[in-house]
Formats: C-alpha cells, sequence, structure tokens
C-alpha cells in the first residue's frame, strides 16, 4: 500500500463536495491528484488504464452513463483523455441534482475544447492542486500560522528554526512531489530529473500534440530557470534559446512553448496585484515568471544543493521559488491568490497573500541574515507608504520570509521574520 501523508488539499476537496456535484483536481503529473482523490472517492474510473481505455472509448459514444455508475463521489481520473467526459458529468449532475458526486483529475489542460458544450459553471468546482509544501513534508514545524495572522492573534515571542541553509538548499532541490519526499535523501534528487526528461522528450508534445524540438524545450526552460521571479520579457527568453542556433525563431513560437508548459502545470506565473494607492504611480502589470516546483528549476540548470551553497545568487531566486509554492499551497486553504507588485518607481513586494474578503499580507523574502532583512523591511515599509488605507484595509501584516535564522520573531516596527520552515497555513 502507498504511504500517505495528509495533505492540505484533503480538506479542500471535501468542502468543494458538499457544495457542487463534482470537483476538477487539476495540477502536475506527480503531484499526488489521484492519491489525495482515492482518499475520499467511493468507486474509481482510471481512463488511462490502457487496460480499458478501448472498452471506455466505446462506453462514453454508446452508452456515457455506464462510465459514471458507481458510489458517490466517483473518481474519474485523467478525464481529460475523453473531453466528452465533461459534458456528461455535466449533465448527469444536473439530472440527479446532488452534490458530491464525482472528482475528475488531470495532469494537463485539454485541447479539443471545441468538444466540450458546457463550461460546467455551477456544477463542476475547480481545485488546484501543486506539489507538497514544506508544512506537508513534515519540514516545517508550522509554528507561525497564516491563518492565524490573518485573525490577527497576537505574535508574541520567538519560535524556533529547525531547518539549516544546506537543509534548504537540499529540499529546493528535492522539491515536493510525493515520491521525492517519501525516498531516501541518496534517491530523492533522482526525481526531479526523471520528471525533468519525462516533461522534455514526451509530456511537452502530449501538451497539445504539437512536435516540438526537445534541445530548444531544454534551453527555455534553462531560461525560465534564469529569470525565475522577474518579469523577463519574451525577447529575453527568445535571446536565451537561439544563442547558439542558426535559424531564427519567432516570438509566436516562443509563446507556443510557454504555452504548451502551462498547459501540463510545468510553468505558473504570478500575476500582478493592483492595490489603490496614493500617488498614480504606474503598476507593472507584467506576470512573474516561475516554476510550479524549485525542483524543476534546479533539474533545468543541472546543478545540485552545494551548488546553490556556493552561488548565493542562484539560491535566492531558486529559494523564492520554493517559498512561492508553499504561499500558493497555504493560501488556496484559506480561499485567497498570491499576486506579486511592482510600480514604474521599480518599489516591488515579491509575495501578497490577498483573501477574498479584502484581507492581505505583504512579503518580501530573503535568503537571511541582517543586511537582506533590512533590505526586505525597508521595502515593505516603502510599498505601505503608498497604499491608499482609506480605500483599502490595513495588511494583516507585513513580512520577511526567510531561510536561514534561528528563531521566528516581530521586529520592533512590527515586521515579522519567519523562516519557511516556520510556516504553514
Amino acid at each position: 500500500m502507498r504511504k500517505y501523508y495528509k495533505r492540505i488539499a484533503d480538506e479542500i476537496l471535501a468542502r468543494k463536495l458538499k457544495v457542487c456535484g463534482a470537483v476538477l483536481v487539476e495540477g502536475p503529473k506527480w503531484c499526488g491528484k489521484t492519491t489525495t482523490s482515492e482518499q475520499i472517492a467511493q468507486s474509481v474510473l482510471y481512463m488511462a488504464d490502457t487496460s480499458t481505455l478501448k472498452n471506455n472509448l466505446f462506453l462514453l459514444e454508446t452508452e456515457p452513463a455506464q462510465l459514471l455508475e458507481g458510489k458517490s463521489p466517483r473518481l474519474i481520473d485523467e478525464w481529460q483523455v475523453a473531453t466528452k467526459l465533461w459534458d456528461a458529468v455535466r449533465f448527469e449532475v444536473d439530472h440527479r441534482d446532488e452534490e458530491g458526486l464525482f472528482i475528475l483529475t488531470g495532469s494537463s489542460l485539454p485541447i479539443d475544447l471545441d468538444n466540450i458544450v458546457h463550461t460546467g459553471t455551477g456544477r463542476i468546482s475547480r481545485l488546484t492542486m501543486r506539489t507538497m509544501s514544506l508544512y506537508e513534508s513534515g519540514e516545517s514545524n508550522g509554528s507561525i500560522s497564516l491563518k492565524e495572522l490573518f485573525d490577527n492573534k497576537e505574535f508574541n515571542g520567538v519560535y524556533k528554526n529547525d531547518l539549516s541553509l544546506k537543509d534548504i538548499s537540499f529540499l529546493c532541490c528535492r522539491g515536493g512531489f510525493p515520491k521525492s519526499v517519501f525516498l531516501d535523501e541518496e534517491y530523492a534528487l533522482d526525481v526531479a530529473s526523471e520528471y525533468y526528461d519525462a516533461v522534455v522528450n514526451i509530456d511537452v508534445f502530449k501538451a497539445d500534440k504539437v512536435k516540438r524540438n526537445p534541445e530548444r524545450v531544454k534551453r527555455l526552460m534553462r531560461s525560465y530557470a534564469r529569470n525565475s521571479g522577474t518579469q523577463a520579457a519574451i525577447e529575453t527568453l527568445r535571446s536565451d534559446i537561439i544563442s547558439n542556433e542558426i535559424s531564427s525563431l519567432d516570438s509566436d513560437t516562443i509563446y507556443s512553448y510557454i504555452n504548451a508548459l502551462k498547459r501540463i502545470f510545468v510553468i505558473e506565473d504570478v500575476k500582478a496585484w493592483n492595490p489603490n494607492l496614493r500617488s498614480k504611480t504606474a503598476i507593472r502589470t507584467t506576470e512573474t515568471r516561475y516554476f510550479v516546483d524549485p525542483c524543476i528549476a534546479v533539474a533545468s540548470l543541472g546543478i545540485g544543493p552545494n551548488d546553490l551553497l556556493s552561488d548565493l545568487n542562484t539560491f535566492g531566486f531558486i529559494f523564492e521559488t520554493l517559498c512561492m509554492r508553499d504561499l500558493r499551497v497555504y493560501a488556496e486553504s484559506l480561499k485567497g491568490d498570491v499576486y506579486h507588485y511592482r510600480d514604474a518607481l521599480n518599489s516591488e513586494c515579491d509575495a501578497v497573500i490577498h483573501l477574498r474578503d479584502g484581507r492581505y499580507g505583504l512579503i518580501e523574502i530573503k535568503l537571511g541574515g541582517d543586511s537582506l532583512i533590512e533590505e526586505g523591511a525597508k521595502s515593505l515599509k516603502k510599498i505601505y507608504s503608498r497604499l491608499d488605507i482609506s480605500k483599502m484595509k490595513e495588511p494583516s501584516f507585513m513580512m520577511v520570509l526567510v531561510a536561514s535564522g534561528s528563531f521566528a520573531y516581530k521586529r520592533d516596527d512590527g515586521i515579522l521574520v519567519v523562516p519557511i520552515s516556520c510556516l504553514k497555513n
């Protein structure tokens, strides 16, 4: 029997099934969508099972209702193999008018959307599942809760950090794929390499059935890794890719490569936050570039934990990717989203967690050390000074999120300094 760690998505999925007829769980391959869904499902249809696929496709054309028979909630794994299932599920939800009937899982967005008649609005809810956060994998002690910070619980005293900078460098390279989390350290780093090879040689083609040059995919992913946490222009990425090529490569082709990686949930850029400002300073709306997990960036660069420790600049943006992954996992459970802020004066905030009720928290991400923490705090206070609090709420908290440091604590100016290994949802 497969080992299972309780996931934050478990609770979200259970909640969504109580209010909707079906839930679509989507996210990167190997992130645990099927295993998580199996914990609550009462019956299962594995669409990608080659031993039954031909028969299932025949039934879909002739008697689709047969595929949906079974105890609820019924899990339909890798539903996008046959996109007509979407409308069959939507019809069944309408017909039975009940909650918690189906769970759909998918590792890629379907390419034949024209075959889908109805969007499923009001019938099928969506849940984006990501790789495991440090709290889910047991590396974070969870002494600092984002929910409690949003609920204005008093931050008293200091909270011990259990991990060193060396530990964090390993965790960046290992990543949060459940398979790697369960393996001994000796083998855990191999999972990211296997995932990277599958993306480059197989999955990026399966995303939209377009044949692509694996070497170009590698160069694009390497460029994306170098530009993580930035708003790098397409031209910047294009220059990286064609640096060793004789043939030209237009921007539309670069976009198609990027969109293919997004379709299989390898890339997940962060949208810009648009607050009310006191001044008329223009807010930059370009999305910030990130992989869904830091180990993909590491694998794209062909480096390991020791390389990160000897190159703190590279370590910085890889660590930022790890933090964005964890913050997204935690924000999902709080009914929130993670954004990035930057304006025309180059004032910047790495992460803004914004909840649906308007509450928000400002976060700067730094490796650690007094000078970098001070730099992060200064940036937060600069952003805060530009917010028009008469038209929006005060931030629930301002935080410098760090990799190293013995403790989590509150500074005299009210800004929190929190090691990532102390954080939870």
